[in-house]
This record gives C-alpha cells, sequence and structure tokens, in this order.
C-alpha cells in the first residue's frame, strides 16, 4: 500500500465513481481499477462491495478511509512546508555575531534581509569571535562573523570588513597628541582589553609579545562600549578598530593610529565547510555577500 493507493480510493469515495476518480487523478478507468484490485490482492480484502454500478465501502474499506484522511493530509502538510523552505516562506538561523560588528554593521542588513524574506527567523548569538567560531564548528550556530585569520580548512568565508587598530587615551596623556604611536611606546601602560571570549584580546597580546613586552593588563570587558569610557577616563590605554573609534567624541578622548606594527581589524562572515547548510542560512550567505560586495565596491570607487 502507497500513497496513490489512498488517493484512489479517497478519490473513488468522493465521487462515488471510479470513472470520476480516474478523471481527477489524470490516469484511465481500467487504471484505477487496477490498483484498487492489485490492493485487495496485496491485503486479502475487499475494499469496494461489488454492488452493479453503487460504489459500496466494506468495513476494511472503511477503515482505510478513516485513516486515509489525517494521513494525506500530513503528507500535504508536508508538501506545503517544503515547497515554503524551498521559496524561502520559512526557516530560521542561527548567526553569531560579536558586539562591534553586531552593532556597526549589520542592523541594516538585517532589516532588508527580513522585508525580504518574512517568514525567516533569525536567533542572533551575540559572543567574542573566539566563541562564535567553535559554535560555527559544533553546528550551534549556521553562520557567524570572525577575526582573520580562520581555518580555511575547517571554514569557508568572505570579507565583510577590513579596518586597523588605533589607540584610545584621555586627552591629558603624554601621547594624545601624537600623529601615530608606535606599540613599543606602550609598554608599562595599563591596558584595557577584550576578555578572553574575544579574538581580539589574543591578538594584541601577542603583538606585544612579539616586540618583546607583556602587556599590563588593568580590567577587561566584552562591551567595546565601555572599554571605550573606561580609556575616556583616563584608567588605561585600549585599542579598538578605526570604525568605532569614530563613535569617540574628541572631547571626551584622543584616537591614535597605531603602527609599527599596524594591527590589522578583518572581518568575516564564516560557516563550516563540511556539513549541512539550510536554504535559508545558504540565502543569508549570499545576501550578505552581495550587501558587503557592494559597500567594498563603494569604497574603492569613493577612494580612487
Amino acid at each position: 500500500m502507497d500513497l496513490r493507493h489512498l488517493q484512489a480510493i479517497v478519490e473513488i469515495v468522493r465521487h462515488n465513481s471510479f470513472t470520476r476518480a480516474a478523471e481527477a487523478l489524470h490516469v484511465t478507468q481500467p487504471t484505477i481499477s487496477k490498483m484498487i484490485k492489485n490492493l485487495e490482492n496485496e491485503l486479502r480484502i475487499e475494499i469496494f462491495a461489488r454492488d452493479g454500478k453503487r460504489v459500496k465501502l466494506t468495513d476494511a474499506g472503511e477503515a482505510i478511509v478513516r485513516h486515509a484522511g489525517p494521513i494525506l493530509q500530513s503528507f500535504d502538510n508536508l508538501v506545503t512546508e517544503i515547497n515554503d523552505l524551498t521559496y524561502l516562506n520559512k526557516g530560521s538561523i542561527r548567526i553569531g555575531l560579536p558586539p562591534m560588528a553586531g552593532s556597526s554593521f549589520f542592523p541594516p542588513v538585517i532589516k532588508s534581509f527580513q522585508e525580504r524574506y518574512p517568514g525567516i527567523s533569525i536567533r542572533m548569538v551575540e559572543d567574542g569571535a573566539r566563541r562564535i567560531e567553535e559554535g560555527i564548528a559544533d553546528g550551534s550556530l549556521d553562520v557567524g562573523v570572525v577575526l582573520l585569520p580562520v581555518d580555511e580548512t575547517a571554514f569557508e568565508s568572505f570579507p565583510i570588513v577590513e579596518d586597523r587598530l588605533k589607540v584610545i587615551l584621555h586627552p591629558s596623556h603624554p601621547l594624545a597628541e601624537r600623529s601615530r604611536i608606535e606599540l613599543a611606546e606602550l609598554e608599562g601602560e595599563p591596558f584595557i582589553l577584550f576578555n578572553n571570549d574575544f579574538a581580539l584580546h589574543e591578538r594584541i597580546v601577542r603583538e606585544c609579545r612579539a616586540i618583546g613586552f607583556e602587556p599590563r593588563i588593568a580590567c577587561e570587558s566584552s562591551q567595546w562600549d565601555f572599554i571605550g569610557e573606561l580609556a575616556a577616563a583616563g584608567l588605561g590605554v585600549a585599542m579598538l578598530p578605526e570604525t568605532i573609534c569614530r563613535a569617540i567624541p574628541p572631547s571626551k578622548a584622543r584616537t591614535v593610529p597605531l603602527v609599527n606594527p599596524i594591527i590589522p581589524w578583518q572581518l568575516v562572515l564564516a560557516w563550516k565547510r563540511d556539513g549541512y547548510i539550510s536554504l535559508a542560512a545558504r540565502e543569508w550567505i549570499r545576501f550578505t555577500r552581495d550587501v558587503f560586495a557592494s559597500s567594498f565596491s563603494s569604497s574603492a570607487s569613493s577612494s580612487t
């Protein structure tokens, strides 16, 4: 027994006719009669009582019809849901966003995406890039924004933001009026950093060690705006991307380019190279790639 048999029986009962049921199913009358006969032989029962031209169900036939309705309805619901997913009328995406990327770059992207696909729900997880990378790897996130470099054998990605770090200092700091600051000049200064969940923490510590000193960490936070406020209050020096530094008023703090070395802040949207990617997540990747590709093109045009 399969769905075709159930559909045939239900149509025969609905139309009270083998011929009309065959027309409804776009098959010939002998074909539908043969289907019913084969099923009766398979189950060793009679489904329809032969009573001249009348269509009458046997007890076994009534039992089949009673169960056929919910089965066929469930199948129709399944087909509808698959079609919805295929045409992106519904679905869900789990996206990991670091605080700086989420607040600075993604609100308009998410708004545009949901206007185009209102049936797709977005669950955002705000965390450090390191934790987001772990979430993508273990499957708890579909996609996420992480900091370069990433393991290209494990993840696929495309660029979103290319930026560099600047030093944030209190206006009265001796280095506040400099046009640029070398990292070595910050030896001995109290550092205000992101906590260990953020890839930028390890990046700054590693660069300090590479030039010969261990940074003196005075405070750690998971919030970029709080880090900026602490530096503006004179509790230490902080390093944040230039894009973020633009939001800090010069009256509260000075932001000075960091050089020797320049520490890049390059964000990518990443997803697991191997494994299932839902249709909704695939469309988010395509949509986001197009948005940021346009942004990069606009930036390149304005700089030439």
